[in-house]
């Protein structure tokens, strides 16, 4: 009796690693999208992934805003209208993403300040970024945010924190430079 309980226990044990395995597996994949490299690559989802993003079918697929999607859809779908330049509706999809993601924060930031409201956008950005200080993307659209307020001197001290965290070869320090040599020109 005492053999079949622990050959029960060892699977169990075993199927308890392999379930704790594949769900770290999933957070890192999940970080890795967020990691500061992967700036306007954005978020996928298998059943939309393959639509053009401005099309009527893709908006078909994504369906309306509401309380029953996933955080990650709701991300999804927020940051593809954000970028397309539906911010408004990008902001009925993310504000039902989680709140405290640094993703979200930084998106609801982005469409908020493309949308004419450059303060209000800023507390986004900065809660992102206390989160997770080495978010680049939240600097670099933080520093876009200062250019179009006439601060390009605050601009450049996040071009200078962006370098510091991920080098002038990272997508966001050479998005932040352009955006900086176009004010100056």
């Amino acid at each position: 009796m005492t053999k079949i309980s622990l050959g029960r226990l060892g699977r169990a044990l075993i199927a308890a690693s392999v379930l704790f395995a594949s769900a770290a597996s999933f957070v890192q994949a999940a970080d890795n999208r967020a990691q500061p490299f992967s700036k306007d690559l954005g978020p996928a989802n298998s059943a939309c992934e393959p639509l053009d993003k401005s099309s009527t079918a893709w908006r078909n697929c994504v369906g309306a805003a509401n309380a029953t999607l996933s955080g990650d859809e709701a991300f999804y779908a927020g940051y593809w209208l954000a970028k397309s330049g539906n911010y408004a509706e990008a902001l009925d999809f993310l504000r039902l993403a989680p709140p405290n993601d640094v993703r979200v924060l930084t998106y609801i930031g982005f469409a908020t300040r493309k949308l004419g409201n450059v303060d209000a956008a800023l507390p986004y950005y900065d809660r992102a970024l206390a989160l997770n200080p080495d978010y680049s993307v939240a600097r670099a659209y933080l520093g876009e945010a200062f250019l179009s307020r006439g601060e390009p001197a605050k601009a450049a001290g996040q071009l200078e924190e962006i370098g510091r965290r991920c080098g002038q070869s990272c997508a966001e320090y050479a998005d932040l430079a352009r955006h900086i040599a176009d004010y100056k020109s």
